[in-house]
C-alpha cells in the first residue's frame, strides 16, 4: 500500500486525487475539524505539536498492520500542526481502495489508534495542555514511558 504520511503548518489544502490504478472503486476522506467547544469550554482554537519522527515510525506501523487487514492501494495523510482557529481542519485523511468496505474500515481503525498512540498533542495554549496521547507502545506489551496525561 501507497502512504504518504505529512505535517504541515499551513491550511490544509485537499489535493486532487490521483488513482494509483484502475482497480480503484472507493475514496474515502475524513476530515477533522476543530470544534467551537473542548471539555466544556469554548475557544477560539487548538495548537497541534508532534514528535514528527516518532509520529511518522507510528502511523507506518499502524498502516502496514491495518493494510494486512484491510487491503488498500493509497492513503493520504495530512495533519496540520501549530495554531488551527476553530472551523479549520487539524486532519486530512484519504483512503483509496477497490471496495468500500475496505476503505471505510481502515479509516476508522487508523482514527481510532491515532487517538491513542501517536505522539500528537493539542492544547488550547503552550502552558495549558487538554489532551495528548495516552500512551506510547513499542509493542502489544505496553506503555514505554509515562506521558498519559489525558484524551486526544
Amino acid at each position: 500500500m501507497e502512504t504518504v504520511i505529512t505535517f504541515t503548518q499551513d491550511p490544509i489544502v485537499i489535493p486532487p486525487m490521483k488513482l494509483p490504478n484502475r482497480e480503484i472503486g472507493a475514496s474515502v476522506e475524513f476530515l477533522g475539524i476543530v470544534r467551537e467547544m473542548e471539555q466544556d469550554s469554548p475557544l477560539e482554537g487548538l495548537n497541534y505539536e508532534a514528535y514528527e519522527p516518532m509520529a511518522v515510525r507510528v502511523l507506518t506501523h499502524h498502516l502496514e498492520e491495518l493494510a494486512s487487514q484491510h487491503p488498500c492501494d493509497q492513503v493520504l495523510f495530512i495533519h496540520r500542526l501549530g495554531w488551527v482557529p476553530v472551523g479549520e481542519p487539524s486532519l486530512f485523511v484519504r483512503v483509496l481502495s477497490a471496495h468500500r468496505q475496505e476503505a471505510l474500515a481502515l479509516l476508522d481503525e487508523l482514527i481510532t489508534r491515532l487517538k491513542t498512540d501517536v505522539p500528537i498533542w493539542k492544547s488550547v495554549s503552550n502552558k495549558d495542555p487538554i489532551s495528548c496521547v495516552s500512551t506510547f507502545r513499542h509493542d502489544a506489551g505496553g506503555p514505554v514511558n509515562g506521558l498519559a496525561r489525558g484524551r486526544r
